[in-house]
């Protein structure tokens, strides 16, 4: 099958009309993979036009419009804060079991696991938003080991329990608030079925066309509960063949995941961990025969995409884009990803 490239890259915002504010991108793709902070903020770069990366610390910040927190897969995602609410009940449970298990394999028990939520709640009530090394500190004074990666899955148990979010910046810090401080209380009760079925929905605005097993893959449930997501809006679904769906335009809508015909997107550079790259069970359509220079160990470089396709991979030394192409780019492209490559500076604020 040939995955249908640039109806999914418009879905992603990266051709036709830009967003334009942090919420606006988060809204569309649902969930921003964010433990790599730079890469984030790119992400919402490549989906958006005239903003900095200032304006993506004060959605943080001051809008409290976005959040990050451990969700799908066990992994950080930058989320809408009203999203928070249904995603959260609804992702993290499959990830509990894992989370005891790393935890005790940096030694900590479970009795140690929970004076530790405790402080970090009680640290968050008293002083309020907190970094990660404030909060380690006052975890290690009350007796809970914090060396390795013993703090980080703390920290996501703390996330899990609805405890703490990563909401402000302090400096270049990315702080943890108190939920109900940070974020107040729940808008409505969680109700499964109906998140299910948002989390169909939106999920398929900013991958579709997709696969259940792709859904699924995607948000780290059961394939059972992405089936069961995808029946609950059946009738606003367009089968898309080969066992792709995709949400079924509306009339006179042109702007729109779906739209007939969509143009691949300019020359672009996309940041580390782009969501072009974990939306879907397979990452060949987009990176061919040059997976291993993306993707490494687990780890997901920045690369420029031409003509739908990964054609490099690029770094930051010295704050300036320098690129490494798999093979010689045309003139127009290498241009092309020139002149991306200052607007990437200058959201990063490096541009002299």
């Amino acid at each position: 099958m040939t995955a249908p490239v640039a109806e999914r890259l418009a879905a992603q915002l990266l051709s036709g009309r830009p967003a334009g504010s942090t919420p606006e991108v988060a809204e569309r793709l649902l969930a921003i993979q964010a433990q790599d902070q730079r890469g984030a903020r790119l992400a919402v770069r490549a989906r958006s036009r005239g903003l900095t990366v200032a304006d993506v610390d004060a959605a943080l910040t001051k809008d409290r419009s976005v959040v990050v927190t451990w969700l799908n897969r066990g992994t950080l995602h930058l989320v809408r804060a009203e999203d928070y609410w249904w995603l959260h009940p609804l992702t993290t449970p499959p990830l509990v079991t894992g989370n005891a298990r790393r935890l005790a394999q940096e030694g900590v028990p479970p009795g140690d696991a929970e004076r530790g939520v405790a402080v970090i709640e009680r640290s968050l009530t008293a002083e309020g938003p907190l970094t990660r090394a404030q909060l380690a500190d006052r975890i290690a004074a009350a007796g809970v080991r914090t060396q390795g990666q013993a703090i980080v899955h703390l920290l996501a148990l703390a996330s899990l329990r609805g405890v703490a979010v990563r909401g402000p910046m302090v400096g270049r810090q990315h702080a943890f608030a108190l939920v109900r401080d940070w974020l107040g209380a729940p808008p409505t009760p969680f109700d499964r079925d109906r998140a299910l079925a948002e989390l169909a929905a939106r999920y398929l605005a900013g991958h579709g066309p997709a696969t259940d097993r792709d859904l699924a893959q995607w948000a780290g449930l059961p394939l059972g509960d992405a089936r069961r997501g995808l029946a609950a809006i059946s009738a606003r679904l367009a089968d898309a063949g080969d066992g792709l769906v995709t949400l079924a335009r509306r009339a006179g809508r042109t702007d729109q995941p779906g739209h007939a015909d969509p143009a691949l997107p300019p020359p672009r550079l996309l940041g580390a961990y782009d969501p072009v790259l974990l939306g879907w069970s397979s990452r060949e359509p987009i990176l061919g025969s040059h997976a291993g220079l993306v993707t490494v160990g687990g780890l997901f470089r920045p690369f420029a995409l031409v003509g739908g396709r990964a054609v490099a991979t690029w770094s930051m030394p010295g704050g300036k884009v320098e690129l490494a192409p798999f093979a010689p780019l045309p003139v127009p492209d290498a241009a092309a990803l020139a002149a991306d490559a200052a607007e990437a500076e200058r959201f990063l604020g490096t541009s002299a």
